[in-house]
């Protein structure tokens, strides 16, 4: 693709694959956290259910994972290639690339994103419902489909759960449900 200046991204019309000049523009990083779930199989056979605190002896091998989900065509947008909603938040929203995080021995999906501008509430909401998405029905669902080879047998993750007791949170809304204090550098 051709490089385009970020203004021309509010003129969206489609070319997401196109590379994104970011030539003198400070980013700094957004990130949105989400629950994980797992379950271990050995032979075939399914042991048990693993949730954050489970998983997080698992976190080196699944950020491996996670990285051998990227695409060629994502880069250097990352998931934001796949975005097809508001203009004004595409020449905000750098990238966005999925990883996990442990905080205080608990591991959490993140959608790490690059961004230019500060977001408004409702492009906080319609990056959520982007994340949402790519979980249950885009990235996640072909991730959580692909075995994670551990010791104790295969690790299937998902990033996304029917839960309605836990949603995306941004970093604050994380925060307030957390102890307050702890490290969330993403």
């Amino acid at each position: 693709g051709t490089q385009r200046a970020i203004h021309e991204y509010q003129e969206y019309q489609g070319e997401f694959a196109d590379l994104l000049e970011k030539n003198g523009i400070p980013c700094e990083t957004f990130c949105l956290y989400s629950s994980l779930a797992g379950m271990m199989y050995q032979d075939g056979e399914e042991q048990e259910t693993l949730y954050r605190s489970e998983l997080a002896d698992y976190e080196e091998q699944i950020q491996k994972a996670i990285l051998k989900e990227r695409h060629v065509e994502e880069e250097p947008r990352g998931l934001m290639h796949y975005f097809d909603g508001n203009r004004q938040m595409v020449a905000k929203v750098i990238s966005a690339f999925p990883r996990v995080q442990n905080i205080r021995g608990e591991l959490f999906g993140v959608l790490e994103c690059s961004i230019c501008q500060p977001l408004t509430q409702n492009e906080i909401y319609e990056l959520k419902n982007f994340w949402d998405g790519q979980m249950s029905d885009g990235w996640g669902e072909g991730f959580e489909q692909r075995p994670i080879y551990t010791r104790e047998g295969e690790l299937y993750v998902s990033f996304w759960t029917q839960e309605r007791h836990w949603g995306v949170m941004t970093e604050e809304e994380l925060m307030g449900s957390q102890v307050q204090g702890m490290d969330m550098s993403c």
